[in-house]
């Protein structure tokens, strides 16, 4: 008897395990069953695989029960101007299966519009007052035991992250999938018990239309790119949504709640962030019960893999002021993850054709803000760019060496990067305001920081260090854990100290873009704590290295005309600070207040600080510091074999040859659109109706000219830059005259301007005996009067633009909550 149950138990035993080897990757089904000849892949949602049709069939056996699908790109285009990127999230959302007669349907809910009750017929007329969405219906193949098989096929083989859209949108083509070029990637699809990964190889045919395509695809007529499909099990109820507050710093959800008593606020708002508790929430320093852990790309190499490790794990500091003990870690990937996997928060080194935005991703519960999935996505040419400025700053190449601060520069800014893209993936929004709060947040865009130390540039100091003040608040009210405390007063206690008591501040994306934006305190890429002193530092740091600048900024055996590449950032070098110090001038002081904080809703700029700002700004448009020396314009060539001009390089009207006047075109353009803007016009005109110390219109008009077209003439070369400088400043008046996004009375003023700038013209043209002089002066007399004879049909030409500036260091821009 004891022998046979021996044997018994190690037959048992040697199934199980046969059984269990099959739950991995794949197994066989039982031979009498219709997918017998499949391999099953068990997890969150069996599915069979039918290598002889390359086929899936996706077992259901629960209806009605909520999950998560998310669609993703595993491999991209590499162009970041289309931008469909490696690693690239789609979006989320909570669907179900039900099942109708023959048919079973994958629905969305519509989360934006609920009923939080427990009358059950309440909630009913909300989602019946309201449209879901179908996303698919599948065919059921079998049945067996209250389990259907589909065919999920065709609905993983579908252009569900829209590459085909893309290409139209972007005027690249119109593509279609090719079945026949498609097939499943199965190195990539795998079930687990929280969640099922799937992933096809999808080729898109058809005729390209544009340019973009034919750079970084081997045949355009036919684009391979592989996309993502994840079944993500939802997560447990045992999560409280934090109440989000607009002084915070967080991204959140909305939605309208219907059942709310109607003294009460219908719009529900909640802030993004990872589930995270402490061990002990009684305990001011505690562990967490379980950690944030981030994992980076293997792919990026050293020492830029150290950069990023080192970048990321800077947000461990605020967790600790929050009052965790280790509670975010940052580890290298598996070499066997799938970067997608939702069970991974993943930093991801992506790889494009030209340099262009990273940014921060996440995948989130719609019903709670609760991110299940942080993915950053990190463009791996920014570092060069860094590069290439302290290159330029510098002009280093006395041998073919590479000093060791332009290296640390470069490494410097991926840690401050990678520290931002994952601050967006664990909740936060930018923070444009903390440059000048002693930078006090990584969630700023950062422009290096320039000493002068003795006369020569120092990169020293070029990037912070460590995570902000900022930040270690604002992670505080997201992610502590208040126990039984009282939340609410919790929360309101953290964000009063930290305005209150610790003079921070948050300003956040749509109040700091230069162009009709008014906060004078928020910009992007600017340094210090007043915005004009800096651009008149910015200017003297430009022209130490413009003044050193010679064949030592390309290395030895480059050709010489690629120092345009090296000149251009060096150049425009001013350029975002010229965004801070306009944004002074006719600019508004506001808070995101909310009632009973005792913070100053509105404040009018101080006018000393705006005419500063004013004469800063004109100091950008003086030929003196526009014009390039002799013998620096004299050591840049035409391109040589191979090395064509580009989107890097600084525009020219003299065909092939290097035009010095080109870019005091451009950089003077820069200046004035953004100081002459419409809005800033209109607020000009009104802010002076309501307080008459505040400069008028009028005034800017007048110091503007008085600083160009009015200036005296000089010789040479600065001479025809001071030339290009007026015909820029005129046609930013008349572009300002003609616009009706400017109020009527701005127009008004600035057309009266211009008639009595044309008789100034007229006078002074017939009075000087210079005869470039007089052409310069008539020519601008006469484009006002073809401007004034018909404003509608007068042709504005637009100066020529500079080469790509932003992203000088990021980051989304976009950034698609996500940098």
């Amino acid at each position: 008897m004891r022998p046979l149950l021996l044997t018994f138990l190690i037959l048992s035993i040697s199934f199980a395990t046969i059984a269990q080897k099959r739950k991995s990757r794949g197994a066989e089904a039982p031979p009498s069953s219709p997918t017998a000849s499949m391999k099953k892949y068990e997890g969150f949602f069996n599915f069979y695989y039918e290598e002889k049709t390359d086929k899936i069939f996706l077992e259901i056996d629960r209806f009605e029960e909520e999950f998560l699908y998310v669609n993703s790109l595993s491999a991209g285009i590499g162009s970041n101007d289309i931008g469909l990127d490696r690693g690239q999230l789609g979006g989320e959302r909570v669907v179900k299966f039900i099942r109708i007669g023959p048919k079973v349907l994958m629905v969305q809910p519509n989360y934006d519009y609920r009923a939080v009750s427990d009358n059950q017929a309440e909630v009913r007329a909300v989602e019946q007052a309201f449209a879901q969405s179908v996303l698919w219906g599948f065919k059921v193949h079998s049945e067996e035991g209250g389990k259907v098989l589909v065919d999920a096929t065709d609905f993983l083989m579908q252009d569900a992250h829209g590459v085909a859209n893309r290409l139209k949108y972007r005027k690249e083509g119109n593509y279609k999938i090719d079945k026949t070029r498609s097939a499943f990637y199965l190195d990539r699809i795998r079930s687990f018990p929280h969640n099922s990964e799937f992933e096809a190889t999808l080729t898109f045919t058809g005729e390209p239309t544009g340019s973009l395509l034919r750079t970084v695809t081997p045949t355009p007529q036919a684009i391979t790119v592989r996309q993502h499909h994840s079944f993500v099990r939802l997560p447990d109820s045992d999560y409280t949504p934090r109440a989000f507050d607009p002084r915070a710093g967080f991204f959140g959800i909305t939605y309208a709640d219907y059942a709310t008593p109607i003294d009460q606020p219908l719009v529900k708002r909640f802030i993004a962030r990872h589930r995270l508790k402490k061990k002990d929430p009684s305990a001011a320093r505690s562990e967490a019960v379980e950690p944030i852990v981030y994992y980076l790309d293997p792919g990026a190499p050293e020492p830029i893999r150290s950069a990023l490790l080192e970048g990321a794990s800077w947000w461990n500091q605020a967790f600790e002021a929050a009052g965790y003990i280790n509670a975010f870690q940052v580890k290298l990937l598996p070499e066997d993850a799938d970067p997608l996997d939702v069970r991974y928060n993943v930093i991801q080194w992506v790889h494009r054709s030209t340099r262009g935005w990273s940014y921060g991703s996440s995948v989130s519960d719609p019903r709670t803000g609760e991110i299940i999935k942080g993915h950053v996505s990190l463009g791996s040419l920014r570092v060069r760019q860094d590069f290439l400025i302290a290159t330029g700053l510098l002009s280093p190449y006395e041998t073919s060496a590479v000093p060791d601060d332009m290296k640390e520069l470069a490494l410097a800014r991926l840690r401050q990067l990678s520290a931002h893209e994952v601050g967006h993936t664990i909740g936060l929004a930018h923070n444009y305001s903390a440059s000048m709060d002693n930078k006090a947040s990584v969630m700023d865009y950062p422009h290096p920081q320039i000493d002068i130390v003795d006369g020569k540039l120092s990169l020293a100091n070029a990037y912070d260090d460590k995570i902000g003040a900022w930040d270690k608040a604002a992670i505080t009210y997201g992610y502590q854990d208040f126990g039984s405390a009282d939340e609410a007063a919790g929360l309101e206690a953290i964000l009063d100290k930290a305005y209150n008591e610790d003079g921070l501040s948050f300003i956040s994306d749509q109040d700091a873009r230069p162009q009709g934006s008014a906060h004078p305190r928020a910009h992007l890429w600017d340094n210090g704590s007043n915005a004009a002193t800096e651009l008149s530092r910015m200017m003297q740091v430009r022209k130490i290295a413009l003044d050193n600048f010679s064949e030592k900024s390309v290395a030895i055996g480059q050709p010489l005309a690629t120092m345009e590449e090296v000149l251009a950032p060096i150049y425009f070098l001013h350029r975002y600070q010229v965004e801070a110090a306009t944004k002074v001038v006719g600019g508004l002081e506001y808070t995101y207040a909310v009632r009973g904080d005792g913070q100053v809703p509105t404040k009018f700029v101080d006018p000393k600080l705006q005419l500063q700002a004013i004469d800063a700004v004109l100091e950008t448009i003086d030929p003196q510091e526009l014009t390039l020396n002799e013998d620096l314009v004299a050591l840049i060539p035409p391109r040589a074999l191979y090395y064509q001009r580009g989107r890097e390089t600084i525009k020219s009207r003299t065909g092939v040859t290097f035009d010095p006047i080109a870019p005091a075109e451009t950089a003077a353009d820069m200046s004035m659109s953004l100081l002459l803007r419409p809005e800033r016009a209109s607020r000009l005109v009104e802010y002076h109706a309501r307080n008459a110390a505040q400069p008028s219109l009028g005034f800017l008009l007048n110091k503007v000219t008085d600083a160009s077209i009015k200036s005296a003439s000089i010789p040479g070369l600065a001479g025809e830059v001071r030339r290009a400088v007026n015909n820029v400043v005129l046609l930013n008046f008349m572009g300002l005259a003609a616009s009706t996004r400017a109020n009527t009375q701005a127009r008004a003023m600035t057309a009266e301007h211009l008639a009595n700038l044309q008789t100034w013209l007229d006078k002074k043209s017939s009075a000087t005996k210079d005869e470039e002089e007089k052409a310069h002066l008539r020519y601008l007399s006469s484009q006002i009067e073809k401007f004034n004879d018909n404003p509608e049909a007068f042709e504005l030409k637009n100066p020529l633009t500079p080469p790509d500036g932003s992203p000088i260091g990021t980051d989304l821009e976009y950034c698609s909550f996500d940098e």
